[in-house]
């Protein structure tokens, strides 16, 4: 089926945990589909979370620095293994949630797609930061599981 008339999603953006390979796998998959049907573009991000960074980077803003740069060429490369081009990556610092509502707003993304909590977790709840973005994101939120 062609899909005639607006592109529902015109601007999609992916949530990605590096440090958790199942947290993109689904997610990029479910968005280039949306891209392809849609003819949309994407953005994949990711968010180092705050305090980790603080007690790494042991507030020198060289080593912040050094962080966010070895996580941005890291999305780079997670973008380039799993997608299309012209994939913009979004890297940003604090909390979780924020840090990809946040880029949302940014990229003005009409769709945020995300894993709802990393794979050994036994329990059916929606992780506390999908929880949060479904809750606040100013656009549509899908959550995909395996």
């Amino acid at each position: 089926m062609i899909w005639k008339g607006d592109p529902v999603y015109s601007k999609i953006l992916t949530a990605v945990d590096l440090d958790e390979p199942s947290s993109w796998q689904k997610p990029i998959a479910t968005t280039m589909a949306l891209a392809n049907c849609f003819g949309a573009k994407v953005a994949i991000a990711y968010v180092v979370p705050e305090t980790p960074l603080m007690l790494q980077a042991q507030w020198s803003v060289l080593s912040v620095r050094a962080i966010m740069e070895a996580a941005r060429i890291k999305l780079m490369k997670v973008a380039r293994d799993h997608c299309v081009e012209d994939v913009e990556q979004i890297v940003r610092s604090g909390t979780i949630y924020t840090g990809l509502i946040e880029a949302g707003e940014m990229f003005e993304a009409d769709l945020i797609v995300l894993s709802s909590h990393r794979p050994n977790m036994k329990d059916y709840l929606l992780g506390a930061n999908a929880s949060r973005v479904v809750r606040y994101a100013k656009c549509s939120v899908m959550v995909v599981r395996d």
